[in-house]
């Protein structure tokens, strides 16, 4: 279930376990151990992390786990953002805003190793496009950290073609971590997943399952997509999530899906996706679901 992210970037597994609802998932220390355990009884290594997520503490809570189960360390990978400053209670910011400048990123990153109890993070990604980035210093900071052997790979989330090639040219980047879903299509079509196939790197994908809107959304498009999705399903013999999964999967950018959930069913569900190849018709017929009229 491994797979290269990129020529001479990090080996992931196929499916990578998103933390940033690891606070709200009411774990305790053995029970986040247990859970880390599950993910890799089913393939799943790699676990994606940012600095803010649980308001800046879903690293150490998922530390306290690795520190209870050293053994765990040296069979997984993970992989963590930074480059937002958002607002919280214990911090004076007046307003959430973005920092990728050199001492704020080698900041965040020393505090990212110290909370998850490492001394490397397999890869870190730039959280979100700063206007104000300066991109030969952000080369040069990842370059240091790398040859200081706390970060193994670089990449950025969220950012457009054009904003990845600034980067991609001083320092290569790994993937771009984007939003994708058979509900959420702008990546088809704004050229981040076309660079992604030119450059032979693997995207990263956030919020498969469109947020649950997938499952519990009212709105036409979600109603639209639900039912074929449902009538679909049984013939491919997986659930409708599998499905969901199956459609990014399907892409030839050979996208890696970041699950969001704590429980072990949705995790089997987005593996099991794996084994599925959707037909072009069926593909087409969920991406007509979700725009709301055919193919041009």
């Amino acid at each position: 279930m491994h797979v290269e992210l990129a020529p001479n970037g990090p080996r992931l597994s196929a499916v990578i376990a998103g933390l940033w609802r690891l606070a709200d998932w009411n774990l305790n220390v053995q029970d986040r151990v247990r859970w880390i355990e599950e993910a890799l009884e089913l393939g799943i290594t790699s676990f994606d992390h940012a600095d803010i997520y649980g308001d800046y503490r879903c690293e150490a809570l998922f530390g306290e786990a690795l520190k209870a189960a050293p053994h765990l360390k040296d069979q997984i990978q993970l992989i963590s953002k930074c480059g937002i400053r958002l607002c919280s209670p214990s911090l004076p910011y007046q307003l959430n805003h973005y920092d990728t400048s050199p001492a704020y990123v080698r900041g965040q990153v020393e505090a990212s190793l110290q909370k998850l109890g490492v001394e490397k993070l397999d890869l870190l990604l730039i959280h979100r496009p700063d206007y104000l980035l300066d991109a030969g210093e952000l080369a040069d900071t990842f370059s240091a950290l790398r040859d200081e052997g706390k970060v193994a790979h670089f990449g950025v989330s969220n950012f457009t073609s054009s904003q990845f090639e600034l980067l991609d040219q001083r320092l290569p980047l790994a993937t771009n971590q984007l939003e994708l879903s058979v509900l959420a299509h702008q990546a088809l079509d704004d050229g981040t997943l076309d660079q992604c196939q030119a450059k032979r790197i693997r995207p990263m994908i956030w919020s498969p399952l469109g947020g649950g809107r997938l499952f519990s959304g009212q709105d036409e498009q979600a109603c639209r997509v639900r039912q074929v999705l449902e009538e679909l399903a049984p013939a491919y013999g997986v659930s409708v999530a599998s499905l969901a999964y199956a459609w990014i999967l399907r892409h030839p950018a050979k996208p890696l899906p970041i699950t969001g959930s704590g429980r072990l069913a949705a995790l089997k569900e987005a593996v099991a996706a794996l084994g599925v190849t959707l037909s072009n018709q069926d593909w087409y017929r969920l991406w007509v679901a979700a725009r709301g009229h055919d193919v041009p």
